[in-house]
């Protein structure tokens, strides 16, 4: 039996307008032939037999995948929306897959709502609207619902998303935040810091001969690699806003444990370590959408870094650092100069609109 998707079954409408309008969020035709001719004709692979005001899910098929839901939402305000490497509709797709992978789940279905300001031109709406069901499709998931909401010129900054996810836990999985151990190695899947690097170039904040690239990737296939590799991992966890500073803190703290790094030993670019060092930046603090901190067993650190490097997200692993039981919940740095530092959560912002 063939899969008819909604195109199938009517004739969908189409955006006559190069801009958006006020009357496009109205709930009337105007703002159905915007649903239809951006985001219907791109997210649309027949597993929605109507459109209806939910998804909606056969509860045995889901439990196929394990015996856990996974949960997840996230908005994305990022300024600008197009940047070296990505935009804003790979970066809420990947943002989404990986909050839920990192918990161990298998990504499944996500939502989509987004907020259009008046005036944002129907073609980069429709570009946004076709980069993320690429997103999806590379990450086997399908986005099953949504909203769209219109709001006067200068109400928002041109376009915002909410994404919401769903997946499944299989029964083996269980990663938490609270059960790092003295002992246990802190990995990273590889180079730090390139996304908010990446932002601060678009912005034409640093003029740089070299362009750096976000590294906005789904890490969903990286994570079943190393689970596999190293079923006794502890917690993942994926460096966003805030870097791998705010993470390690956020670990060391939930599970009582004190946490050093090694600065030598953390993966960065020379061009993002020297535009840190010119702006009075820590990198530690930069954000990332492809990168996670990973707790493992001392007895598989050498495994899981192995299958870190086997897929091309993760070429650049590193062991950066370990658990112990000095300090609970403090963050420690051995520096290049020998010296040591405490390493605390992020205060304030250093970059805004990043994600």
């Amino acid at each position: 039996m063939t899969t008819q998707t909604i195109a199938d079954r009517r004739v969908l409408g189409r955006v006559s307008l190069r801009n958006v309008t006020l009357a496009h969020g109205g709930g009337g035709k105007a703002m159905k032939d915007l649903i239809d001719d951006v985001f219907i004709r791109e997210f649309d692979d027949g597993s929605a037999p109507f459109l209806e005001d939910q998804a909606r899910f056969d509860l045995a098929s889901l439990a196929l995948h394990g015996d856990r839901l996974a949960f997840t939402t996230d908005s994305y305000v990022v300024d600008p929306l197009f940047f070296p490497g990505s935009d804003i509709g790979k970066l809420a797709v990947f943002g989404t897959v990986n909050d839920l992978a990192v918990g161990g789940a298998i990504p499944l279905y996500l939502s989509c709502a987004v907020v259009i300001e008046e005036g944002l031109s129907v073609d980069v709406l429709r570009r946004v609207a076709t980069s993320m069901a690429e997103a999806a499709r590379s990450c086997g998931v399908t986005i099953v619902t949504g909203d769209t909401k219109v709001v006067q010129s200068g109400a928002c900054d041109k376009l915002f998303i909410t994404t919401t996810g769903i997946g499944v836990i299989p029964p083996e999985i269980d990663l938490r935040i609270d059960s790092i151990a003295p002992g246990d190695g802190l990995l990273v899947n590889g180079l730090l810091g390139d996304h908010g690097a990446a932002i601060m170039c678009a912005r034409g904040d640093m003029a740089l001969d070299s362009e750096i690239e976000s590294d906005c990737a789904g890490l969903h296939e990286l994570i079943r690699s190393l689970l596999a590799a190293a079923p006794g991992t502890r917690c993942i966890r994926d460096a966003t806003r805030g870097g791998i500073a705010t993470v390690l803190n956020e670990m060391a703290e939930a599970s009582g444990v004190s946490i050093e790094i090694d600065e030598a030993a953390t993966p960065l670019r020379a061009e993002v370590r020297g535009f840190c060092e010119i702006l009075g930046l820590d990198p530690l603090y930069l954000a990332n959408e492809g990168k996670i901190v990973i707790a493992v067993p001392e007895a598989e650190i050498a495994q899981a870094l192995d299958a870190l490097r086997a897929h091309p997200l993760g070429i650049g692993a590193a062991l950066i650092g370990r658990a112990g039981n000095d300090k609970p919940g403090r963050v420690v740095m051995q520096t290049v100069f020998g010296g040591r530092r405490i390493v605390d959560m992020l205060v304030g912002e250093q970059l805004p609109r990043i994600c």
